[in-house]
């Protein structure tokens, strides 16, 4: 998986408010371009987001699902974006105090993307990732899903 790590200037428990807002995610996640509905049991295992990806007149529907949760600690997803494929997304919070570290892991588990090799795919998700990762610290630092 491409793994990418950042220590946010904020605690873990506003960085988890801002990625327990469903509503938020086309803010800080990198490619998703609006949020088109979000189960009421978000961020629990099972529960589903769906989102538009891509630029207008270019948008493809799809969702993304959550295998994995540990509230303020860890979030694994599986983002989809058919006919592109599917991906699994690993996020994990260790609390530091004032600050954490935030790592994102990330590798095309289904469709066209898996067909890419690794050696050609890894540093597009890791560029794509870290942009993700300083918008999401922008947005809990800022007090987004308060």
């Amino acid at each position: 998986m491409a793994t990418v790590s950042q220590v946010f200037n904020c605690p873990a428990a506003d960085v988890w408010r801002v990625i327990a807002d469903g509503w938020l995610y086309s803010g800080w996640v990198v490619g998703a371009s609006r949020i088109r509905a979000v189960d009421d049991l978000w961020p629990h295992a099972g529960s589903r987001l769906h989102h538009s990806v891509g630029a207008w007149p270019f948008l493809i529907n799809d969702s993304t699902s959550v295998t994995s949760v540990e509230p303020e600690r860890s979030l694994e997803i599986v983002a989809r974006g058919w006919p592109l494929g599917e991906a699994r997304v690993a996020i994990t919070l260790e609390d530091q105090g004032d600050t954490c570290k935030v790592t994102m892991a990330e590798d095309a588990i289904r469709g066209p993307g898996k067909l890419m090799p690794k050696f050609l795919r890894d540093p597009m998700i890791t560029v794509r990732n870290r942009e993700t990762l300083k918008r999401l610290e922008l947005m809990a630092a800022g007090g987004a899903g308060k």
